[in-house]
């Protein structure tokens, strides 16, 4: 089969020949139809994940159909459609999970960072991280779906907000673009927060009720306009942004982080205590979360925008989102 893989810590991407695997015990084989680049996928380049192991093979926006089922497997089939994420198994031992908590498992795999992942014709996945594709959307709608798609559709319906509630996107990149839709067909009253005009058309075609730019407006000040928001949902890097939002936050209210950054927020105690607001982080979800994003964006007519390039061309694909000038998700179709 073909594979891109890294074999160390900042080499470059390599095309290799290798054997097409063979599923192990509670695991499948999938023949890879697509696969999502995620800025996380950095983390191979970089060999910044704990206990990488070289060579590995990047890729945690997965579509494809299993090929072949290995010993154990029971509830999945060969000729099935599926879909792996960010969330590649657990251990089922830890405290995390014997309460439920499979996220935060102690021993948690992760999909093309612990195990070869979908830059390839044919990559191998425990049972518990596979999520059944709906026949509505094909390899190339779904693959972004398993990381962007599920990490703001299940932080929205975590975040406490009702329909009817305003609810703030922060950025409107590949991340900010899905998080839009999800809030609109959830019923919230959509705000989006970009830097420039620019973006203001592609919010408000997007569904968004009203759009501030945070290079001529104060956001804070716009948002308690508006009446405040109950969730800024901030899909951003830049931790500055992040925290010009906390002001605007209602009482009772919450900032949520989905973009990763190692900048410090510029936050008081006060500006938390005194309206009982709070920050929380949150990290995609488990398989059935990944199946419900699925279904819930095959029912209501939410799609990533893609920019789709063949595997062959995997490495410009990656530098491509590097860039940042992909629009929005870049995704690879074998």
């Amino acid at each position: 089969m073909r594979a891109f893989q890294v074999s160390g810590p900042n080499k470059p991407f390599e095309k290799v020949e290798r054997d097409i695997p063979e599923p192990a015990a509670r695991t499948v084989r999938i023949k890879v139809q697509a696969c999502g680049i995620c800025h996380s996928d950095s983390f191979v380049k970089s060999g910044g994940f704990p206990g990488i192991q070289f060579p590995r093979i990047p890729g945690h926006e997965v579509a494809g159909v299993i090929d072949a089922v290995g010993p154990g497997v029971t509830s999945w089939k060969v000729g099935q459609r599926v879909g792996v994420g960010w969330f590649g198994g657990c251990c089922f031992e830890c405290d995390s999970c014997r309460r439920g908590h499979f996220v935060t498992c102690e021993k948690g795999k992760v999909t093309g960072l612990s195990f070869d992942g979908g830059y390839a014709d044919y990559m191998v996945a425990p049972v518990e991280a596979l999520a059944h594709i709906p026949d509505e959307l094909s390899p190339v709608e779904a693959a972004p779906l398993m990381c962007a798609g599920i990490t703001t559709y299940n932080a929205l319906r975590h975040a406490g907000a009702h329909a009817g509630d305003l609810v703030a996107v922060l950025g409107l990149g590949g991340l900010g673009h899905l998080a839009v839709q999800y809030a609109v067909k959830m019923g919230f009253k959509t705000v989006v927060i970009a830097r420039g005009k620019d973006k203001e058309p592609l919010a408000k075609k997007l569904g968004a009720h009203r759009y501030i730019d945070s290079t001529t407006e104060d956001v804070a000040a716009a948002l308690n306009k508006l009446g405040g928001a109950t969730v800024v949902l901030s899909t951003v890097t830049d931790s500055h942004s992040m925290s010009q939002t906390v002001n605007g936050i209602k009482p009772e209210g919450k900032l949520m982080l989905l973009g990763a950054s190692t900048e410090n927020l510029e936050i008081s105690p006060v500006q938390l205590i005194m309206l009982n607001r709070s920050v929380v982080g949150w990290a995609s979800g488990t398989s059935i979360d990944s199946e419900d994003t699925l279904n819930f964006s095959a029912l209501s007519g939410v799609r990533s925008m893609n920019e789709v390039f063949p595997l062959e061309k995997a490495p410009e694909a990656y530098e491509h989102m590097m860039s940042g000038k992909a629009r929005f998700r870049v995704v690879l179709e074998m």
